[in-house]
This record gives structure tokens, C-alpha cells and sequence, in this order.
């Protein structure tokens, strides 16, 4: 049956490219009772309106598969896989060298795509999230990041050791004794950049989440969508 379209909806070419890392069975298999890709146009719909699962149209597949479906996507990590694969394409295409809560910590590549993000209960320390942070990162981009810039909140001794047991210096951005305005500080606008991408996505403007693990992997889904979305106009621009 024929529905209206949604701007959230999946577009054909962006399906073509995230079809393979959704598809944990085959599209012909007798569980299947829903299409896929109306699947995954479900789970877009929430994560840009921040509407309740339970109140998903009706025109969509239930509610319950949507979400049942989500969370085998996420414990299968193929939006983590995805966001990798889409940080190296990108920073081809952009001429660079390719790479093997509650409060949200998040860290960002030069182009301000995905490496790392974190989820704390918001009376957590900033500074004491830095050694996971550090991991995750060396393990998104096989151990190349030698320098991380960070801003006052990361800052200390700790900190810094933290971060060098994994190889990375920490550099930080600091702000301006003296500042009028709006100012730009180096390197910081990238993952505050990072953060206004996310903010087109209601679902992540605040913590409806049970578990913190949901709420890490909706920000690897927004991510992919993001990152799918500009691989593709980038490519069909290009021919």
C-alpha cells in the first residue's frame, strides 16, 4: 500500500548505500514482515521529531518493530560501522588522509564527523571521561590521533596523563580572558559545530532514553544519515 512521504524518508540513493550494513538477514526471510527500508524510514522519523515510539504513524510499520529492529542495529554496532566507513570516504573526497545525557561528550575529526561519543550522568565530571574517550577514539582511527584539542573542562594533570596513556597530547582551547561578543575559537567551532548538526535531531535534544547505550546509538544513527546524505549528493554532483 502507497503512503504520503515523510522529509525524514530514506532517499533512494541513500538507501542503495546503508541497504548493505542494515541487512542482518535476508530481505526474503520468512520473519520478515515488514520492508526494511520502511523499517529504517521509522526509526528516521523518530530520531528527527522526537516523537514517542508509541505514537509512530500509522502508516509506518508498528512502533514495536521499529524498535525492536533498532535496538538489533545497535547491538550489531552497523551505525558505528557505517559512521567509520563514511569518515574515510569523506576525507578522501575531501583530499585528506584516510583513517584505519545526562551529559554528552563528543569527539570529532577535523571535518567535525564522528569518532567518539560518551554519555555520563551530568553530574559526572568532564575531565574524568578523558581515558574513554581517548580509547575509543585510537580505536575508531586505529591508534593514529596524536593530538586532541580540548576546551578548560578536560583540563589537569589527570587529564592529560589519561589521554597520553593512549597516545594522544592533549592541546587546550582556551577562552579569552578578555572577550566581547561572540568569538570563534580555534579549533572548538569544529565539535560545536558537531553539536548544531545534532541539534537538527529533536530526539537527541534531550535524554528520553532508559538506557545510556540507546542514547550513544542514536547519535551514531543521526551521524550515518548525516554523513550518508552528503556521500551521496557528493557523489551525484559529481557525475
Amino acid at each position: 500500500m502507497m503512503r504520503k512521504s515523510y522529509p525524514s524518508d530514506v532517499s533512494d540513493d541513500e538507501w542503495a548505500f546503508v541497504a548493505p550494513y542494515l541487512t542482518l538477514m535476508r530481505e526474503d526471510a520468512p520473519q520478515r514482515e515488514h520492508s526494511l527500508r520502511e523499517v529504517f524510514n521509522g526509526l528516521r522519523y523518530i530520531i528527527r521529531t522526537s516523537m514517542q515510539w508509541r505514537m509512530m504513524p500509522t502508516d509506518l510499520p508498528p512502533w514495536h518493530t521499529v524498535y525492536q529492529q533498532t535496538q538489533r542495529w545497535l547491538k550489531a554496532g552497523v551505525f558505528e560501522d557505517m559512521v567509520r566507513d563514511l569518515r574515510i570516504l569523506m576525507r578522501e573526497i575531501n583530499d585528506r588522509v584516510p583513517r584505519k545525557g545526562s551529559k554528552v561528550h563528543l569527539a570529532v575529526d577535523t571535518l567535525g564527523q564522528l569518532l567518539a561519543v560518551l554519555v555520563t550522568p551530568a553530574n559526572e565530571q568532564d575531565r574524568a571521561q578523558v581515558g574513554k574517550l581517548a580509547r575509543q577514539i585510537q580505536e575508531a582511527t586505529g591508534d593514529s590521533v596524536e593530538v586532541a584539542f580540548v576546551d578548560q573542562g578536560y583540563t589537569g594533570d589527570q587529564p592529560a596523563a589519561d589521554a597520553q596513556t593512549h597516545g594522544i597530547r592533549l592541546g587546550v582551547v582556551k577562552l579569552p580572558t578578555a572577550k566581547r561578543g561572540f568569538v570563534l575559537l580555534p579549533r572548538r567551532w569544529v565539535v560545536e559545530r558537531s553539536f548544531a548538526w545534532m541539534a537538527r535531531f529533536r530526539r537527541l535534544a534531550r535524554d528520553y532514553e532508559r538506557l545510556a547505550e540507546t542514547l550513544v546509538g542514536l547519535h551514531f544513527v543521526a551521524f550515518a544519515m548525516l554523513m550518508a546524505h552528503r556521500f551521496v549528493t557528493f557523489m551525484v554532483q559529481s557525475t
